[in-house]
């Protein structure tokens, strides 16, 4: 059946009444003997189409099933995985929207104290690779019980991987999790057909023909038509091995061109069918449109901080063709861009304008990019993403197709609806899509209506060679749109500001280009406020770089910066300006041999040690200056004749 099928009469005309079963008691109430599906999730219950496990939950229901939730259940023992009863169908296991690693754990390795998943922001309310753990007492609970996993820890660690916690190569999480099928990318088609076929009786050894799907089985010919990875005791033995078997993986990540992949692990052979074919706009709608209630469940008395950046919030698309080496996007929605219609987006802003807090801003319009509304190329649609080049990235394609006509005409349908003051876009805005455009319509628009004060843009560095290891574009290009931004904002008579995002210690990033960043920031006026460390997570370009030490796109060696160290001394490159990373700056310049930064030269990072005043002034300037922006004219002359000096 037709995955549409399930989904057109659903609508937002109506915010839900009722949330998906989290108690016997509500059971009872719903008139729900035995579930079909229980739905395990590392995050607390929120009933909005921002988070998988109520996507995944309302889906199943509007196919007819029933889906009771255990979210953030003790895990310290069998009994809380119990509490709804012995599903018909089986458990559906995910750790929630964020990789449980990345969720408990800074890039430095460190312990968070928040969690924003979880009620109060409180840590503690899940355990360390939830899926994994979630799985095994599943199978303590009940024995035979069938069980699927899913979500973006799932998803991206489904072949052998580097674990940079571990600091080794792991298994496939479906192989530690010991459960029956994995679900990888955006589920919704999958699960379907997987409860359509656990409903008419197969067993979960016999669900073997699932696109998105994994299973492992005990012999590679039972695969067809496949491709052979490298084993994971290849990988674990050779890392130019495992450079190329993640490109292999990678290459592989479109429905349309995509084979079917496998990979030995020991005696079992780990399957990975090609991914699903992306939701087409009618069904993608459907998905969005239906009855989320948009609360948390009202078990909970704690405010649950992750709602807050998404509850006036619209997704729009799905999917980026940006390339851009240090995000997984390619390994979970794939490059092959997806689209809501426009009468679909004005439903759910109608909604918004009747929820009790909505104060008449739409915080954003977007999704993984915001301005992406149409693929790279029309080849896309017929013959899938191109396996061995990128559509952007730092060299874009002759064939990319760039418009923003569709965004624009969405944007203003949306701040036209009655009741929406004003409507923001956040998500991420391709500065090189923009500038690639021959029309200036959009980012005028954009400068006018949905920015206020700073529009934050991601050039992550100003060194080639390092943008090149990225796979973003020149710096030249960045600093032709901020001059292009600047010219539009002073046209319309106001002063707006582009906050950049910078990224540290990425692959290719020695110390000579951290300060290249930081003088270019001297150079332009910057203080940043948010500096990114690189975090080496599961199923991205940048993570087989900072692994094997090769950009496995060429083969050929990258410089790696690992030491807790130079990774504190690239970061505080970036922030030379404050007196606490003085001292770290003191010693990168020095270890640099670029001694001429210290001083008091106007081109100088630091002055020497046991200037007073200057710590003074840097702490002052620190708290005052607005991020981005330059100081006025008028100030800077002061400051130079106070320190003594005469502009020139």
């Amino acid at each position: 059946m037709k995955y549409i099928e399930f989904l057109q009469n659903t609508s937002t005309q109506a915010i839900g009444s009722s949330w998906l079963p989290m108690t016997k008691g509500e059971l009872d109430e719903l008139g729900i003997g035995t579930l079909d599906f229980v739905l395990v999730t590392g995050d607390a219950y929120i009933d909005h189409p921002s988070f998988g496990a109520a996507i995944i939950g309302r889906t199943l229901q509007a196919a007819g099933y029933t889906v009771g939730i255990i979210a953030q259940p003790d895990w310290h023992g069998k009994e809380d995985f119990m509490r709804l009863g012995r599903p018909r169908l089986g458990f559906l296991v995910t750790a929630g929207n964020l990789d449980s690693m990345v969720n408990h754990y800074t890039s430095a390795k460190k312990r968070r104290s928040e969690d924003s998943y979880s009620p109060g922001g409180k840590a503690g309310f899940r355990p360390d690779r939830a899926t994994v753990v979630y799985c095994n007492r599943i199978k303590e609970a009940y024995r035979n019980i069938p069980i699927i996993i899913g979500g973006i820890e799932a998803s991206l660690r489904r072949f052998a991987h580097y674990d940079y916690w571990d600091d080794c190569v792991r298994n496939s999480i479906l192989i530690d999790s010991g459960a029956d099928l994995l679900i990888y990318s955006m589920g919704e088609r999958a699960v379907i057909r997987a409860a359509e076929a656990l409903d008419g009786g197969l067993k979960p050894s016999e669900i073997t023909y699932i696109a998105g799907t994994c299973y492992t089985c005990a012999a590679k010919e039972k695969a067809y038509d496949c491709i052979e990875l490298p084993s994971l005791e290849e990988i674990k033995a050779d890392k130019r091995i495992y450079a190329k078997a993640f490109m292999m993986q990678q290459q592989n990540q479109d429905a349309i061109s995509g084979k079917r992949l496998v990979q030995k692990h020991g005696q079992k052979y780990l399957v990975a069918n090609p991914p699903a074919m992306p939701l087409t706009t009618e069904e993608l709608d459907a998905v969005y449109e239906l009855p989320y209630t948009r609360k948390p469940h009202p078990s909970y008395k704690e405010h649950i901080p992750a709602l807050d950046e998404v509850e006036f919030s619209l997704v729009s698309c799905r999917g980026c063709f940006g390339g851009c080496s240090f995000c997984a996007l390619t390994m979970h929605q794939g490059r092959r861009i997806q689209v809501r219609s426009h009468a679909s987006l004005e439903r759910e802003a109608r909604i918004l304008t009747k929820l009790p807090n909505f104060k008449g801003y739409i915080h954003d319009v977007g999704g993984a990019t915001a301005n992406f509304r149409q693929t790279a190329c029309k080849k896309q649609l017929k013959d899938g993403v191109c396996a061995s080049r990128q559509c952007l990235g730092n060299d874009p394609c002759k064939n990319l197709e760039v418009s923003h006509e569709d965004y624009v005409k969405l944007l203003r349908r949306l701040r036209g609806i009655d009741g929406v003051k004003k409507v923001f876009v956040r998500s991420g805005i391709r500065y090189d899509y923009v500038m690639y455009d021959k029309s200036d319509a959009f980012l005028r628009e954009l400068i006018l209506h949905h920015v206020s004060g700073q529009l934050k843009v991601a050039p992550e560095h100003v060194d080639d060679r390092v943008l090149d290891a990225m796979g973003k574009p020149h710096s030249e290009l960045y600093d032709r749109f901020v001059q292009k931004y600047a010219a539009i904002n002073k046209s319309l008579g106001l002063k707006q500001y582009v906050i950049p995002y910078l990224m540290s210690s990425h692959p290719g990033s020695d110390i000579h280009a951290a300060i290249r960043l930081a003088e270019y920031l001297k150079r332009t006026g910057q203080h940043i406020e948010q500096v990114q460390d690189f975090y080496p997570t599961p199923g991205t370009v940048s993570t087989t770089m900072y692994y094997t030490g090769l950009d496995p796109r060429t083969m050929k060696p990258i410089y790696v910066p690992k030491t807790a160290e130079e990774k504190a001394m690239q970061r505080a490159l970036i922030q030379y300006y404050l007196p606490k990373c003085r001292p770290l700056v003191m010693k990168a310049l020095k270890k640099a041999d670029r001694e001429d930064l210290i001083g008091y030269g106007k081109n100088c990072l630091i002055p020497p040690f046991g200037s007073e005043r200057t710590d003074k002034k840097n702490a002052s300037d620190g708290k005052a200056k607005r991020t981005g922006a330059k100081k006025p004219a008028a100030n800077r002359r002061n400051a130079d004749v106070k320190r003594g000096r005469r502009r020139k």
